[in-house]
């Protein structure tokens, strides 16, 4: 194997993409999954390459520092990609405590054991930490999110993750790791948990109960599909220069109560019902405290440098995840059950 490459938060959504996009297109890499498995973490999402001979599981916790020295003392990283991270807005309000852990205490773990274990000597080592739009705070009706915007976080969540970029930052500027970053605007597309707003809204559609959306409504975001995102990473991680940031985004902003109405279109067509039946369904929520209005990524600098640009069209993109979830029932049906957190004792816990 020319390459041992840890990604970290690879049972999740967007996780889960990149293991997969890795371990299929390096067949020379040797890629480790380390997730905790917490309610976001489904190994169920990687099946298909979870035999694979160049992909290894391994059940842990990034906040516990003496378990992940003992993993680069015992399999010599070459690489992190860095994904976990508690990402739920409305989780962060409730328990904030919970996303400083994760999201700072165990970037910082990881650093930590990359600059000892690494011991300075930085040539084609690389930690890759990937971050959200979230950091940059809000916007008005105009304007988009460069890499050169100030932080200004409104949530726990992304106050949590804009000290986590801080910290890789500092840990270039001080130690001369090779560190690179991406802010990435809102991800869907297939094996999203259905707490977040598109699988949510497709579920509920296709059981005939009440779609939320916050507010009026008028939030407005920024919607990348997955796919595209994983083959960002990709990209950045191989050809970017060290201590450089990457915006990545869509150019494809929604209100939210477009999009779902947008959806709601869609997903008349695919269950055959009569075109307006399913906007009946949504239903207006007390809008989330600090609820950011508009997010809008400037990815210009990863398509000038780097050749990157998005590859479908939205309404393209959100026939295909329809068609996912809906082709998909039974992962759905255990996520929702929450039958797939015996799946790691099923299938791995003798491996």
């Amino acid at each position: 194997m020319t390459k041992k490459i840890l990604i970290t938060g690879g049972a999740g959504f967007i996780g889960s993409h990149v293991v997969r996009r890795f371990v299929k297109k390096y067949p020379d890499y040797s890629i480790f999954n380390l997730d905790k498995l917490t309610y976001a973490g489904n190994l169920l999402n990687l099946t298909d390459v979870e035999d694979a001979a160049n992909y290894k599981f391994v059940k842990g916790d990034i906040v516990e520092a003496e378990f992940i020295n003992d993993l680069f003392r015992t399999h010599d990283f070459d690489a992190v990609i860095h994904l976990a991270a508690e990402s739920h807005v409305d989780r962060s309000i409730a328990s904030p405590m919970d996303f400083v852990m994760t999201n700072v205490i165990g970037t910082v773990n990881l650093l930590n054991a990359a600059r000892e274990y690494w011991k300075g000597a930085y040539d084609k080592k690389r930690f890759y930490h990937v971050s959200t739009d979230e950091v940059y705070g809000a916007l008005g009706e105009t304007g988009m999110f460069t890499e050169s915007t100030s932080y200004d976080p409104h949530s726990p969540y992304s106050a949590s993750k804009a000290s986590s970029d801080h910290f890789v930052r500092a840990y270039h500027d001080t130690y001369g790791l090779d560190v690179v970053i991406s802010n990435c605007s809102n991800n869907y597309g297939s094996h999203h948990f259905p707490e977040k707003l598109i699988p949510l809204a497709i579920n509920n559609i296709k059981n005939n109960k009440p779609v939320p959306v916050y507010g009026k409504g008028e939030n407005v975001r920024d919607w990348l599909w997955v796919e595209d995102h994983a083959r960002a990473i990709d990209v950045i991680f191989h050809e970017a220069k060290t201590g450089e940031t990457y915006n990545i985004g869509g150019h494809n902003e929604w209100k939210n109560i477009d999009l779902i109405k947008l959806l709601c279109g869609i997903m008349d067509e695919k269950l055959g019902r009569e075109a307006g039946t399913s906007e009946k369904l949504i239903t207006y929520v007390t809008d989330r405290a600090g609820h950011d209005l508009r997010y809008a990524i400037d990815s210009s600098k990863l398509q000038q440098k780097l050749g990157w640009v998005p590859s479908l069209q939205f309404e393209e993109g959100l026939k295909k995840t329809v068609d996912w979830y809906l082709e998909n029932e039974k992962w759905l049906d255990d996520v929702t059950s929450f039958n797939y957190q015996s799946y790691y004792e099923k299938q791995y816990a003798e491996r």
